[in-house]
């Protein structure tokens, strides 16, 4: 007899991203040009000076165990990164290492929720923060983030989360936000922070997509007044330097905070590689230029990419304040043909064209709240991006291929009309 499983493993759901890079690999695999929209990895080499920065440690033998809050000199390095980027004022003290920022996702939730506590989560939502807060017996409490307030957080969920919840606890904000492109303004943070201070509230403020912003400037919640208390912020470097394959992220948060958050990074994964953080410390010192040049090409794809799906019948794209994610409103084509927008995203991918094909994923990928919107990235050169929307709005037009589709597919029927924002 088999051990049985626990139900939490039973019922995890993992981030539906890497599914659809897997069937779009074995389409590639098969000879199928297609035009890689789905994972968002950066298209850009890792910057130089953090490459050479990882392999000069790696010959010079920092192969061994490291402590498990970090190196000193990648704390004290991160801390001088963030006061310089956000006017922040930390010290080495308030930083811990991480294998990139979902680790802390988990630690997060570990540190601050009991079970039955209520979760607010802006959603759409990145798809690993249901696993992690369920693993500690959270309950996930869900704000609709909306095309028509430019995909912000809402304030108003924020207040009757705190009244009327029965165990309010943490709040997940995600800033500027997968998939959406929404960024929280100052004036969102201001008002969140007077709405949390005080109180028996945590927030995670995950914001890997920092350096990514395309209006105004990126600011954190940390830099409202009494929020270190309450806060713990999140930051990796795949996006900013290319980075992520080498798997490194960090955490800033109040001293007491590191102090748990070591305790729960050594109980289980030791510690992250010493020479992956001396190329992240190289990277926070000598390649700012290179991220700031890399960041204006993204904007520039972001820009020409919404512009092309906007000139789409039927398709409505709110051009995102932040990230390399456009995040399209599909919900008039889906309601036609009576298909989800994982499967006209999937149909883009699989049975559109026999020979070409376009990876996204379909809203639903991040909560039902996505639902009717497809997430592409822009990581791809200038030339396939408008190859890519040549042949989706194309695509969508072909009636009976996506017929045929739904018939050996019925799972991606839609069974309610989507509702227009």
């Amino acid at each position: 007899m088999s051990a049985t499983f626990s139900t939490f493993a039973t019922a995890v759901q993992g981030e539906t991203a890497f599914t659809v890079l897997a069937v779009a690999k074995r389409l590639i695999a098969a000879g199928k040009n297609i035009v890689e929209l789905e994972v968002g990895d950066s298209p850009f080499p890792t910057s130089p000076e953090g490459f050479d920065g990882g392999i000069r440690a790696l010959t010079e033998g920092q192969t061994h165990y490291g402590a498990s809050a970090g190196l000193p000199e990648f704390r004290s390095t991160a801390a001088e990164y963030v006061n310089q980027q956000y006017n922040l004022s930390v010290s080495a003290d308030n930083i811990v290492v991480g294998p990139g920022a979902k680790v802390f996702e988990q630690f997060f939730c570990e540190a601050f929720v009991e079970s039955g506590d209520g979760v607010l989560v802006f959603s759409p939502h990145f798809p690993t923060y249901p696993a992690n807060i369920h693993r500690r017996g959270g309950r996930m409490v869900i704000s609709k983030l909306r095309a028509s307030h430019d995909f912000r957080p809402s304030l108003d969920d924020v207040e009757r989360f705190l009244t009327d919840d029965p165990k309010p606890k943490a709040i997940f904000l995600n800033s500027p936000h997968n998939p959406t492109g929404g960024v929280a303004t100052l004036e969102d943070l201001e008002a969140l922070a007077s709405l949390i201070r005080g109180k028996d509230i945590a927030v995670f403020s995950d914001e890997p997509y920092d350096a990514m912003v395309w209006q105004g400037q990126h600011h954190t919640l940390l830099g409202q007044p009494g929020m270190f208390d309450q806060c713990l912020a999140a930051y990796t470097f795949s996006k900013s330097f290319s980075m992520s394959g080498w798997r490194l992220g960090y955490s800033v948060s109040s001293v007491a905070t590191a102090e748990i958050l070591t305790v729960l990074a050594n109980t289980s994964l030791s510690c992250v590689p010493p020479f992956t953080q001396q190329a992240g410390i190289a990277a926070m010192r000598r390649d700012g230029a290179v991220r700031d040049e890399r960041m204006a090409d993204f904007q520039r794809k972001v820009t020409l990419l919404v512009t092309a799906l906007n000139q789409l019948d039927d398709f409505s794209c709110v051009m995102p304040k932040g990230t390399f994610y456009v995040f399209p409103s599909v919900k008039t084509i889906c309601n036609r043909y009576n298909i989800t927008s994982h499967g006209l995203a999937l149909f883009l991918l699989e049975a559109a064209d026999d020979d070409y094909g376009v990876a996204c994923l379909g809203g639903e990928c991040f909560g039902d709240a996505g639902g009717g919107f497809l997430r592409l990235s822009c990581a791809e050169p200038d030339a396939r991006l408008q190859d890519a929307v040549t042949f989706i709005g194309d695509a969508v037009k072909r009636e009976s291929r996506i017929e045929k589709y739904l018939a050996s597919h019925p799972e991606y029927r839609l069974s309610t009309p989507y509702v227009a924002d």
